[in-house]
């Protein structure tokens, strides 16, 4: 999956399936992208940052850059994607100001053009993490990334590691190598957060059965109860969402 055109034709196809499998990734992805802007909401928050552009990098048919959009933040929003579906999709959005195709290396924009980058669950798909990240630090004076971290004992079992190729997973990362990233990229994380995921995440693929749903509210109380009262037990178990805040080394 290294190969360039055998990425575009694996994400390609993800948004070219039968209707109503699109239609359910899709709200799929409409969720995530509530939990991913709170992520860049509270670091952006935290570190003062308001800004008035914003790219996405990778930012698939839209969602998250439509959440944004509705809660009044980024400014001039903007996304870049290799996938010609998405691009097509996510162009149909009002909400986003821009939408080009993109070849996974280079951003045809001078140094700093925007104010806020995004790197939300792409690091994870691509061959060689700290290029990318930094090829976005060149073009954004501040980048948000967040990536789900696997290195963990939940996501080693055989289904797991075959799901995570299906999705395009390319590394497998825990906390210390999502910093890692950061750093060969040259920068550094001046702010971070995890995120166990909420209830409704872990509700939307179980089915509609009581038991199911029963099922998967008692996974999410027991999943955010150990990560709340011990982080780094739960990330050593099962997988959480990491997302910080990176600037220019020095």
């Amino acid at each position: 999956m290294g190969d360039a055109e055998e990425l575009v034709k694996f994400y390609d196809e993800g948004y070219t399936q039968d209707p109503s499998e699109a239609a359910l990734y899709a709200r799929w992805r409409a969720l995530g992208a509530v939990g991913k802007a709170d992520h860049v909401l509270e670091l952006c928050t935290r570190a003062g940052v308001r800004p008035r552009s914003t790219l996405e990098v990778g930012c698939g048919d839209g969602a998250l850059l439509c959440e944004l959009h509705r809660r009044g933040f980024g400014g001039r929003l903007r996304g870049v994607e290799i996938t010609a579906a998405a691009v097509e999709i996510a162009r149909a959005r009002p909400q986003i100001d821009a939408v080009e195709l993109y070849d996974g290396s280079r951003l045809e924009v001078p140094d700093g053009t925007y104010e806020l980058g995004i790197l939300s669950h792409v690091l994870e798909h691509v061959p060689d993490p700290p290029a990318l990240l930094a090829e976005v630090a060149r073009a954004c004076r501040v980048v948000l990334v967040e990536v789900p971290l696997e290195e963990n004992i939940s996501a080693k079992r055989a289904a797991k590691r075959e799901h995570a190729e299906e999705v395009g997973h390319l590394q497998r990362l825990s906390r210390d190598g999502a910093r890692l990233i950061v750093a060969r990229a040259g920068l550094r994380v001046a702010g971070e957060l995890e995120d166990p995921l909420p209830l409704a995440v872990h509700r939307f693929f179980a089915g509609t059965t009581p038991s199911a749903r029963a099922a998967a509210t008692t996974k999410w109380a027991l999943r955010a109860g150990l990560h709340r009262l011990a982080p780094s037990t739960a990330r050593r178990l099962f997988t959480v969402h990491y997302a910080c805040l990176c600037l220019p080394d020095g």
